[in-house]
């Protein structure tokens, strides 16, 4: 599982130029799920979205980086982007075969949201369309996490 964290003022993904998601403060999502995420359990999708809505990348008062989303009741706007998970290796187009396949994909992407829904406002791009994505960056402060980052390797 890849995730880009971005912390933002305001974002909206838009498809078929119609609005179907929007937040002011808080953090864009943009997540994928490999080949090797299909054994996910959803203990670790919750260690995963726990990482989330905790990180600590919002300043306090004296400009340091320690609040939370749930610090500063922000919102999450979460985007399904499974070029996340492209192969850059060989030539020059990206090889998506690492990518895990769509409907097990959008069952741990739903979950995954449902998880952070529990605690803070989420919005969703519509999984598998063409989206456009906007947002004004915040900073910019923007993370990479992925799922062997929190939950170490696994076979």
């Amino acid at each position: 599982m890849e995730i880009v964290i971005q912390r933002v003022k305001e974002a909206s993904v838009d498809v078929d130029n119609e609005t179907v998601g929007s937040i002011k403060k808080g953090l864009l999502l943009l997540v994928g799920f490999s080949t090797h995420d299909s054994d996910i359990k959803p203990s670790e999708l919750e260690r995963i979205s726990h990482k989330v809505l905790n990180l600590r990348c919002f300043s306090d008062k004296g400009g340091k980086m320690n609040l939370s989303v749930l610090d500063i009741k922000g919102q999450i706007l979460a985007v399904s982007q499974f070029t996340l998970i492209a192969n850059l290796k060989k030539g020059n187009r990206p090889s998506f075969v690492n990518a895990l396949e769509p409907r097990l994909a959008l069952r741990y992407f739903d979950n995954f949201c449902d998880l952070l829904r529990k605690t803070v406002q989420v919005q969703k791009g519509i999984f598998g369309a063409d989206m456009q994505v906007n947002l004004l960056n915040d900073g910019p402060v923007t993370f990479i996490m992925n799922s062997d980052t929190i939950l170490g390797p696994r076979s």
